[in-house]
Order: structure tokens, then sequence, then C-alpha cells
């Protein structure tokens, strides 16, 4: 079992690259090939997936990426091509918010991620990752976009963001600001 790879990528295509590590190429499966630079020495974190036809690398700019992935495979019908590009085009914190929030059209965005498999990451997942996210009004970004799409202000928005439970799902915290705007 690997756990990183250490070498020179001398190959970048559109779904994995090649690292070159003791005069072995190594053809790793990677989210953004084009976030990694051609000539240049690297470490990918990477992932061994073992068939019994075929023997696959996954690979990670970083551990967090690597661990996020490996609790992303453990879900029911969530496989390693389904979960690589959730890694690759969403931020770490991003998917963990989230799964703690059960926002099921965020994780609806990714490729191949319908309502079933989304419930089925919440399900598996809610409560059972680390994570990275800050407890401060970043955690209620989202929350003052859409205020903001209803036209409310700012200003207002800012004076009722202390009243709103964190923990809760974002449609019940737009339930709750909506109750303290109108009053």
């Amino acid at each position: 079992m690997y756990e990183y790879i250490k070498g020179k990528v001398t190959e970048i295509e559109s779904t994995y690259i090649v690292v070159e590590a003791s005069s072995i190429g190594y053809l790793i499966n990677v989210g953004n090939p084009y976030s990694f630079s051609l000539n240049s020495e690297t470490t990918v974190y990477v992932y061994e997936q073992v068939r019994e036809d075929e023997l696959t690398l996954y690979g990670f700019h970083t551990l967090e990426e690597k661990k996020l992935f490996l609790r992303l495979i453990e879900v029911k019908g969530l496989g390693c091509k389904m979960a690589l590009p959730m890694l690759a085009s969403g931020s770490i914190e991003g998917i963990e918010d989230a799964i703690e929030r059960e926002n099921i059209l965020y994780l609806k965005k990714f490729p191949k991620i319908g309502d079933k498999v989304a419930r089925q990451i919440i399900l598996d997942l809610k409560g059972k990752l680390n994570t990275t996210a800050t407890t401060s009004t970043h955690d209620f970004e989202e929350l003052t976009e859409v205020l903001e799409g209803l036209g409310y202000k700012s200003a207002d928005i800012k004076k009722v963001l202390p009243h709103i439970h964190k923990e809760e799902v974002i449609e019940e915290q737009i339930k709750e600001a909506l109750k303290l705007l109108l009053k």
C-alpha cells in the first residue's frame, strides 16, 4: 500500500498525471491534472484501489483531500470515479459543511451526484467528519447570499446572524432569519 509518491511530473493528461520516482513512472488518476506543473518535483498522496483485473492509483495534493476521499468512497453507491470529481470542483471545507448542514443542493452540483446519492452521503457521513470550517460569520455565507437575494440589506442581515442557530440546516436558518427580519 502506498501513502505518497514523491517525484517528477513527466506527463499531464485530461484525467491523470505520470509521476516518475526512482526511474518508475506511476500513472495517477487525479481530479484536476492541470493543477500540477510539468517537469516539477511534487509529492502526491495516493490511494491504491486493487481489483481482480486492475490496480489503480488516485492522487491528491494534500493528506486532508485523501482523508475526505477515503470517507466519501465508504458511502454506499459512491465510488472512486464519482468521489474524485467532487474534490476537484469543490473545497474540502465546502463539502464537509454541506454534509453537516444537510445541503443537498450543494452536493448535487457535482457530476453524477443525484438526489439519492446526496442523501446517502449525508446519512452516512453527517457528524463523522472532522470539519475544518470555522464558526464565524463565514458559516452564514450561504444564508447571507440568500437573504440578500431576497432584497434584505447587509446591515439588517448582520443584526440577525447572532440569533441564528449555526447547527441548523440552511432551510431552517432561512426561516429563523426571515422571522427575525419581519419583526
